[in-house]
């Protein structure tokens, strides 16, 4: 992770990549019809992983953008897009979630290149934490364009902000660390000078729609939303929600197996306030 700069415009943070400070991974059951949807809709490429043949890794171009893993059945979890953040030390970052009443649900185990675990926050919203052990082999994301950023949806985002900051050393002072900002209700997370999240109140724990409840929610930036959309009912998804943006619109999708995730125009994340 790297810090700010000042008076360079905000974007949204490259989520992948060997000096990214988060990577993101899927969780689903069936990895050929994963690949098969998110090639049509996204135009991903896949490239096994070196986790078995369970695992493959995501490509825009020649650059790892995300993970995906058919092991919601084994590990008994559900269908979904979860975010890993990176950590110095993940037995220290694992033991700070449960200092905080988190959950460490997996891990800290082996996980490709380091070492890794899944969690949950105290208000049930699952993330990951992750450990660099070996030198990084991945070209950098491109400057031009972001693969991902996140959005959490929680009971407190103030709450949230302070867990999350102990946790991963959020606005902790020290070099590299992500900055934390307010603005109207939220709190906006900035790394190297790109947004890299916003945490929102109003998630109610308790509520059936997931929609609702506390989550993670990954956003891919593409150039047309409505093609898409398209595509997505075309190979099995469905649209939840779509909405408009000052430029442009995003729209949260349903792949065929359940994973929730948005679509954002890059129109609007070239102005620097995505979501």
């Amino acid at each position: 992770m790297t810090g700010s700069h000042p008076g360079r415009a905000l974007t949204p943070a490259p989520l992948t990549g060997s000096t990214a400070p988060c990577w993101v991974n899927l969780m689903t059951r069936d990895l050929e019809s994963a690949q098969e949807f998110y090639t049509a809709v996204l135009g991903w490429t896949f490239r096994p992983g070196k986790l078995g043949q369970e695992f493959s890794v995501a490509r825009r171009g020649d650059v790892p953008v995300a993970g995906i893993g058919a092991v919601a059945t084994a590990y008994r979890v559900a269908v979904a897009w979860t975010p890993y953040f990176a950590v110095a030390d993940a037995d220290a970052a694992a033991s700070r979630i449960r200092e905080r009443s988190g959950t460490v649900a997996v891990g800290p185990m082996a996980l490709g290149k380091g070492r890794g675990a899944l969690a949950a926050d105290r208000d049930g919203a699952v993330f990951g934490i992750w450990e660099r052990t070996e030198p990084a082999a991945s070209p950098r994301a491109p400057d031009d364009r972001s693969h991902a950023w996140l959005r959490l949806h929680t009971r407190n985002a103030f709450d949230a902000a302070i867990f999350y900051g102990e946790v991963l050393d959020w606005a902790s002072g020290r070099p590299g660390c992500c900055e934390v900002s307010y603005e109207k209700d939220e709190v906006i997370v900035d790394c190297d000078g790109r947004r890299l999240a916003r945490i929102s109140s109003g998630a109610v724990e308790a509520a059936p729609d997931p929609l609702v409840r506390p989550h993670w929610q990954v956003h891919f930036p593409v150039t047309d939303v409505a093609a898409t959309v398209a595509a997505a009912r075309e190979y099995g998804g469905s649209l939840v929600e779509q909405r408009p943006l000052a430029r442009g619109s995003e729209a949260t999708l349903l792949d065929p197996d359940g994973g929730l995730f948005t679509v954002t125009d890059v129109r609007g994340l070239a102005a620097g306030d995505p979501g």
